[in-house]
């Protein structure tokens, strides 16, 4: 009679077998994510450390395998006994084997995406590629540089089937009504421990564990990434309203006290009907400056025009940041003075909300505003962004190869448009045949991934570094840049134009300051103004892309009321200028000579500026903890507020 009771049990034992297979699965997923990502995890990755973020992972993995084998479980415990036959239960192996094997997949496409972004993917990368038509070429080419997980992807799939455990029932030797009693138990059994693996815990007081529990593991937030699985992330991302308003304060005008997003302009002066040109660099992060790198030990630059720009006569800052870490993250941060908290909100249930922007701004003072961008229409959103913020015209790939004075597709790079060189001068050849004042947004495309060099001039800008890739392609943008002010100069409205330089995010790194947290924020910000009037040098302040806007919107003397996450930079004493970004579940504010790190609930950690590595931890020691808090916490409510009531307008 026991050994008959047992082996009814048999499809229970199979579950429960099976998934410790797709546990180890998960691991070596993890193990892979760390061997490929190693560099930016060395620093702080301990033994007790590592191991601790193991067991925080295996929490999210529990969730993850649940969730994506819950079909399977219920296949294999519906109390059916005329499903025990060889032919199903070879139907529910070939299921299991897909559906981990895929989650694998996902994985380790993450393993390599890791480094671009610094955070683990969500469903938003469906709306942010959507539109792109050479998806098919990129994923070719990092699978011929990345030929390992091809291999490794196929063994655990030959492991996964040849180690999947078969019930060996058949039904017409079972006693139908045991059968039934045994796996209805079974599956009641079950059931509680699935729902407490999705949620993360047992106890009422626990709610469904979300991407940000993973800090609860980790030191710093980027190392989320390795407590994280992708299929969790993209799973508690699905259909999510991912804005919620906190309640840090009780009524809006004590939030707005603290910090207020909408931006009276006084002018002191009358209106400068000055030409704005606002050039986004695709991936021109601060490390690749050698402006921004005096105090690195045998530091070698790759922008020797963008150094010459900020020693004669450009206008920069010290410490400036970017508000995110992906192109889409950039054009609200650069062009409406909207940071990224949380997940894009062009690529959430919120893009349709009306906002403003520098072009919408300007074009009640007569401008005529243009965005510029080599791609195909409709690549990474920009279109529908440039529409959206009021740009009266926008051009791309398609209008660079229909002008006859171009070369047309000649220039295409293969992968994601027009190279910089070719289209930097179309892009000052369109502006000289627009009416004055006029404002333009230029976003590069040739310093991206996978990072190839035209080929005239391959022989050029040659690899110098394996590991680092992007060396050659920011060597050819800034000579790309250099080539662009030198036709700009001969304009007749270059003297009377504002310049303002920047990156849309950072990229590859080699130095260890820039794999810090706030160091993977570390973007120019520039001005240039021919004239003189904006001033010049580097000033020892902290900037951020948000201050953009505001800082050319006042410098003009705009007189209408607008909606800033950013302050002017001119009229702004250097220690109350700031910046905020937002990394896995962390809110980092940088102010008063500190980061600090919130996680939405509380500090978690502070760090001087002066701490490149951000090895000390001065949590609770420094005076301005508290009142760093309180102003973090009202630009975050104030973000959450204005977002989901649909008041991005002053």
């Amino acid at each position: 009679m026991k050994n008959k009771y047992w082996s009814l049990l048999q499809p229970l034992a199979a579950v429960l077998y099976n998934l410790m297979l797709a546990y180890v699965v998960y691991l070596i997923a993890r193990m892979a994510f760390l061997a490929e990502n190693y560099s930016l995890f060395a620093d702080n990755l301990t033994l007790p450390h590592f191991l601790e973020m193991l067991r925080g992972g295996l929490m999210f993995d529990t969730s993850a395998i649940l969730y994506t084998n819950a079909l399977w479980v219920v296949l294999m415990l519906l109390p059916f006994s005329r499903k025990e036959n060889p032919t199903y239960h070879k139907v529910c192996r070939w299921v299991f084997v897909v559906i981990n094997t895929l989650m694998l997949i996902v994985n380790l496409c993450d393993s390599v995406y890791f480094q671009y972004t610094l955070r683990r993917t969500t469903t938003t990368v469906f709306n942010e590629f959507q539109n792109e038509t050479n998806l098919g070429d990129i994923f070719a080419q990092e699978a011929v540089n990345h030929w390992y997980f091809f291999l490794l992807t196929a063994f655990i799939a030959w492991c996964l089937y040849r180690l999947y455990y078969l019930p060996r029932l058949h039904y017409h030797q079972l006693n139908w009504k045991q059968y039934a009693i045994v796996t209805l138990l079974s599956l009641a059994a079950f059931a509680p421990f699935c729902v407490a693996g999705m949620r993360g815990g047992w106890t009422r007081d626990i709610r469904p564990i979300t991407i940000s529990n993973a800090n609860n593991y980790c030191d710093r937030p980027m190392e989320t990434g390795l407590v994280l699985n992708t299929p969790f992330a993209m799973i508690r991302t699905l259909g999510k309203n991912i804005f919620v308003v906190p309640d840090f304060y009780n009524n809006e005008q004590e939030m707005t006290r603290v910090f207020n997003p909408v931006h009276q302009p006084q002018p002191r002066h009358e209106f400068r009907k000055k030409n704005v040109v606002v050039i986004i660099i695709e991936s021109f992060g601060r490390e690749y400056i050698g402006a921004y790198n005096h105090h690195i030990p045998g530091y070698k630059g790759y922008t020797p025009f963008t150094d010459s720009l900020i020693a004669h006569g450009a206008l920069t800052y010290t410490y400036s940041y970017c508000n995110g870490r992906k192109s889409i993250d950039g054009m609200p941060s650069i062009l409406s003075s909207i940071p990224m908290f949380v997940e894009p909100f062009f690529l959430s249930p919120y893009s349709t909300n009306s906002v403003s922007g520098i072009a919408d701004c300007l074009n009640g003072k007569g401008y005529e505003t243009a965005f510029f961008h080599g791609a195909e229409r409709g690549s990474m959103g920009f279109m529908a962004f440039a529409r959206a913020t009021k740009f009266q015209k926008y051009f791309g790939r398609e209008d660079f190869v229909t002008d006859s004075r171009t070369r047309g597709d000649e220039d295409y790079d293969g992968w994601w448009g027009i190279s910089d060189e070719p289209f930097m001068q179309y892009f000052c050849q369109k502006m000289t045949e627009m009416q004055q004042p006029f404002m333009t947004a230029l976003f590069t495309l040739s310093s991206h991934h996978p990072f190839r060099v035209p080929k005239p001039y391959k022989d050029v800008f040659r690899e110098e570094n394996p590991d680092m890739p992007i060396y050659k392609v920011i060597r050819y943008t800034d000579m790309a840049l250099q080539h662009f002010f030198a036709t700009a100069r001969k304009q007749p409205w270059f003297e009377n134009t504002i310049f303002a330089i920047t990156s849309d995010h950072t990229n590859m790194t080699a130095y260890e300051e820039y794999r810090t947290d706030i160091g993977g924020f570390c973007s120019p910000v520039i001005f240039y103004d021919p004239s003189g009037e904006m001033g010049s040098g580097m000033v020892d302040a902290i900037a951020q892309q948000t201050d953009i806007m505001p800082t050319i919107l006042e410098h003009l003397g705009y007189d209408k009321p607008y909606l800033s996450f950013g302050i002017d930079l001119l009229s702004t004493p250097a220690e109350q200028t700031w910046a905020v970004n937002y990394l896995n579940g962390i809110y980092q504010y940088v102010k008063y000579g500190y980061v600090l790190q919130f996680d939405g609930e509380k500090t978690r950690a502070i760090y001087s500026l002066d701490d490149r590595l951000m090895k000390r931890n001065l949590l609770g020691t420094v005076p301005e903890q508290t009142i760093m808090e309180r102003e973090l916490k009202a630009i975050i409510q104030q973000y959450m507020v204005r977002m989901t009531e649909d008041r991005l307008h002053p």
